[in-house]
C-alpha cells in the first residue's frame, strides 16, 4: 500500500503549473471514492481541495460548470490571488451560503468528475484517477445521497452513461500520473495504485 504522506511530497516536489499553484485533478466516476482519497491527501499535504459537485448548478451542469470552476476558483489561483465561490445547495436548488475562500497555496486539489479534462491537463501538476467496480460505486452513491426511488435512480443511470461517455472520448485514465483503486480497503494512511 503506498502512503498519502509519500504521495503528498511527491506532488509538493513538483512544478507549479497554474500559475505559481499546483493544480492536481483528483478524477473518476460517481461513487470511487474520490472525495475519500482527495481528503487524506489534503490533509497529508496540508492543502485546501474543491469539490466540483459544490459548482455545479444541478443535475444538468454535470460537464458544463466548467466556466463557473475557471472564473471563480482557477483564474483567481492563476493569478496568485484567493479564489471564492459558493456551494450548490442541492436541498435548495441554488448556490448560497458563506462563501469558500480557497488560498493560492503550495497545491490545491480539484476533486469530482472531469476534473481532469482535456483543457486543464496543460496546467496540472500532477493527476489520479479513482475507480472502483460499478456495483459498488452505484451501492455507495445511493448509501451517500440516501435516495433510491425510481426518479432519482433515472437521474443517476443517465448521469452514470455520460461519465462513461466523457471518460472514453477523453481517453481520462490514460492521461493521468496515477490510478487508484478506490474498492481497496484503506486505513486512511494510505491507498492502493492499479
Amino acid at each position: 500500500m503506498d502512503s498519502f504522506a509519500e504521495l503528498a511530497a511527491r506532488i509538493l516536489g513538483t512544478e507549479p503549473r497554474l500559475g505559481p499553484v499546483r493544480l492536481v485533478a483528483i478524477d473518476g466516476p460517481s461513487g470511487a471514492g474520490k472525495s475519500w482519497f482527495a481528503d487524506r491527501l489534503a490533509k497529508a499535504a496540508d492543502v485546501p481541495v474543491v469539490h466540483t459537485d459544490d459548482l455545479l448548478d444541478g443535475w444538468e451542469d454535470q460537464f458544463t460548470f466548467w466556466p463557473r470552476l475557471e472564473e471563480q476558483v482557477l483564474e483567481p489561483l492563476r493569478r496568485g490571488r484567493p479564489a471564492t465561490y459558493l456551494r450548490y445547495l442541492w436541498h435548495r436548488r441554488a448556490f448560497g451560503g458563506v462563501p469558500v475562500i480557497v488560498e493560492p497555496a503550495a497545491a490545491v486539489l480539484i476533486e469530482g468528475v472531469t476534473s481532469a479534462r482535456r483543457a486543464i491537463r496543460p496546467e496540472l501538476s500532477y493527476s489520479i484517477f479513482v475507480t472502483a467496480p460499478a456495483e459498488l460505486r452505484w451501492r455507495r452513491v445511493l448509501a451517500r445521497d440516501g435516495s433510491d426511488d425510481v426518479a432519482y435512480r433515472a437521474y443517476l443511470e443517465r448521469w452514470r452513461a455520460a461519465e462513461d461517455e466523457h471518460f472514453a472520448a477523453e481517453a481520462t485514465a490514460a492521461h493521468v500520473d496515477l490510478v487508484v483503486d478506490g474498492a481497496a480497503e484503506g486505513s486512511g494512511e494510505g491507498y492502493e495504485r492499479l
